[in-house]
């Protein structure tokens, strides 16, 4: 029963989305000639069915996981019956099909919230057009599961009585439950300012305000993905037991690149907004950053690659390079076709303002998703080539990303102090001086403190130059609030706001990995039962070893007592489940300073001994504990927390704010259309705002 409902809400998804996407191409056929898109073909009423597919499927596809039906292979293959609820339901994106699922029903999500939110502009062309692009869109996801990746397939012969369970990693950590739905939403979010896109450039019309309209719906992606991609980077440094958190796997290189360019276009399109400028560029950031979330999913789809973060071997990688070739073909096809029609009518003319910082921003983004890109497809280009494997390590890309990250932190400190156009040297210096002081106060307490390393001793001041002064940004905004008798919360809503407490959440981030890697140390203690050991200032205790058992796994624990506190027990983990293979399970002693994270590796004397790798130099009864010590990593958690409630704040309607005069004589409608000339530039310029 709930393959056939299921079954049938997949059709029934897939027809609505090629229905709607020939309704709206028929209703664009018709309005050739300047006329608007015909009302009898309204394409919009089938985007209700589209989601009403996808939740039928998704529903059946849940109750099945739930009730364990092993009739259908997904479910055989993903769940078993002592697999825990939380994780019944995560097994729904534990595996291909389940996550194709997944993906088709946040597109239709996306695809109804932006017929509800343009219903009064329904006959505009340029939605009608993004409206196309997303039927088109859903109908391939959708049509995915129609054909090659079909999630309530059948059972080869009788359905077992017990399935095969997740895969162990899946179900160590509850994170599993919000970090892949994150990172889904980004890249689903995407379609809508890619979708627009298209609209803009098939109409021509690219000088409105429809760039500026969609910014919004890339700050909802951009938000869900900045926080996905640090819940992932979360969930890897608590279970995989390798004390990181960061690896550059391609895996990881596939949700970084959307991310990079989305960003880039975020800080660009204000460059639009208020000067009327960089408008190719910022279409061609928005086809690019669609582009990478289909080449993301070809890399963690299509079997190409070996991660512990890919799906298994599967025959969508034909079909979805297809499509990643096509979208990235029409995309930038039509803006060469385009041409001169888009271009902006001038050039940036303050290099040294804001603008020109907005410029060098987004020339580093983009360049360093180049070498991101580069390194993540060398080694399959070269396997095709040479027949040969090779890999591309972390010092290719961190070569790149330690002074970029700097240069950026720079940027992030210089640009909300920077005006739109001239540059008095007198003010800028007073609107810095603060933060320049509480660098210098920080890198001199660091050096006191015992802080040594050029990197990190560099990355401190300017994170507290980039944090210092987006914290006055924030404090002016706030005093500017209650002086208009606002409040306080109502001087940090708006996206200049939420922009500075993105930038403070990045801050965090960016101390906290400089101090981690630059300190952290690594030990295998050898430790005897109540025997103290010592490591980089903590003391270890073993007090024994204890096995735990429930119907959904089995562990084996070593008891260690980490500085006199609390007792800490990592472990080696049997989860129930026909494929379920024996996994490390760490325990982290965390705190705002650090971490110590604890490993179970291996232990003593010989026979008997199942829970960790036997080690016979060890005398019977000790235990091998793998230690790191890792100062600040919790910094990176809290800052992707700052980044996710930065977004939110920079969604929340916000002090409208004139724009600037445009560039080289350009029309004041090019940035902002309706908006009358202001007449005095200065009071344009409200110190310490951004905007990013």
């Amino acid at each position: 029963m709930n393959a056939a409902i299921g079954t049938l809400g997949v059709w029934l998804g897939f027809a609505g989305a090629i229905v709607g996407a020939l309704a709206m191409g028929g209703s664009l056929l018709g309005a050739r000639g300047g006329r608007t898109p015909d009302a009898r073909l309204d394409g919009r009423l089938l985007a209700p069915v589209v989601l009403a597919g996808m939740v039928i499927a998704l529903g059946a596809m849940e109750h099945a996981l739930i009730t364990h039906d092993f009739t259908i292979a997904f479910v055989a293959d993903n769940n078993s019956r002592a697999t825990p609820l939380l994780y019944s339901i995560t097994g729904l994106w534990s595996a291909l099909a389940g996550s194709i699922l997944l993906w088709g029903f946040l597109l239709a999500v996306f695809l109804c919230a932006v017929v509800w939110k343009f219903r009064a502009e329904a006959r505009d062309p340029v939605v009608a057009w993004a409206l196309l692009v997303m039927f088109v869109v859903a109908a391939f996801f959708i049509g995915l599961m129609v054909g090659p990746s079909n999630p309530f397939e059948h059972v080869v012969g009788a359905a077992p009585a017990q399935g095969a369970g997740p895969n162990a990693l899946l179900q160590d950590n509850p994170l599993v439950a919000i970090h892949p739905p994150m990172l889904y939403l980004g890249f689903t979010g995407f379609t809508v300012p890619f979708a627009f896109a298209i609209g803009m450039l098939a109409t021509g019309r690219v000088g409105e305000r429809w760039q500026i309209e969609t910014r919004r719906w890339t700050l909802v992606a951009w938000t869900f993905l900045s926080v996905g991609i640090v819940l992932g980077a979360w969930w890897s440094y608590q279970v995989l037991g390798w004390g990181g958190f960061w690896g550059w796997d391609p895996v990881e290189n596939a949700a970084l690149l959307p991310w990079l360019c989305g960003t880039a276009y975020l800080h660009s399109v204000l460059v639009q907004e208020r000067r009327g400028l960089l408008r190719v560029w910022n279409l061609s950031l928005s086809v690019a950053t669609f582009s990478l979330t289909i080449l993301g999913t070809f890399l963690t789809r299509s079997g190409v690659i070996e991660s512990v973060h890919a799906f298994s071997d599967s025959t969508l990688g034909p079909v979805l390079i297809a499509f990643f070739l096509l979208v990235a073909v029409a995309g930038f096809g039509l803006i060469a076709w385009r041409g001169d029609r888009i271009r902006s009518p001038g050039g940036i003319d303050a290099p040294l303002g804001r603008e020109g910082a907005f410029l060098v921003n987004n020339l580093l983004f983009v360049g360093f998703a180049f070498v991101v890109l580069l390194g993540t497809l060398f080694p399959l280009l070269y396997q095709a080539l040479k027949s040969q494997a090779v890999t591309v390590g972390a010092p290719y890309f961190n070569a790149v990303a330690v002074p970029v990250g700097l240069a950026l932190l720079v940027l992030m400190a210089l640009a909300p102090a920077l005006s739109w156009r001239t540059v008095d040297a007198g003010v800028l210096w007073r609107r810095m001086a603060p933060a320049a002081w509480a660098a210098t106060l920080v890198v001199v307490a660091c050096v006191i403190g015992g802080v040594r390393g050029f990197v990190p001793l560099i990355a401190f001041g300017l994170g507290a130059f980039a944090g210092a002064s987006a914290l006055r940004s924030i404090a002016l905004a706030v005093l500017a609030s209650r002086r208009h008798g606002r409040g306080v919360l109502r001087g940090l809503l708006g996206r200049a706001n939420g922009g500075m407490v993105v930038h403070i959440g990045v801050v965090v981030i960016a101390m906290g990995i400089a101090a981690s890697t630059s300190f952290a140390q690594r030990s295998e203690l050898a430790l005897r039962l109540d025997v103290p050991a010592h490591f980089d200032g903590h003391s270890f205790v073993f007090e024994g070893t204890r096995t735990v058992r429930s119907p959904s796994r089995s562990a084996t624990e070593a008891l260690v007592r980490v500085d006199g506190g609390g007792v800490f027990h990592p472990a080696v983990t049997q989860f129930a489940g026909a494929n379920s293979e024996a996994v490390g399970t760490p325990a982290i002693d965390s705190s705002f300073t650090g971490d110590v994270y604890m490993t179970f590796d291996a232990v003593g004397g010989s026979g008997g001994a199942t829970a960790a790798q036997e080690f016979p130099n060890l005398p019977n009864g000790a235990v091998a504990v793998g230690v790191v010590v890792e100062p600040l990593i919790a910094w990176i958690w809290a800052g992707g927390l700052l980044i996710g409630l930065g977004g939110l704040l920079a969604l929340a309607p916000g002090r409208r704010r004139r724009p600037t005069e445009p560039a080289s004589g350009a029309p004041l409608e090019a940035a902002t259309p309706g908006v009358p000339r202001p007449t005095d530039a200065a009071a344009l310029e409200p110190v310490g705002t951004s905007g990013a």
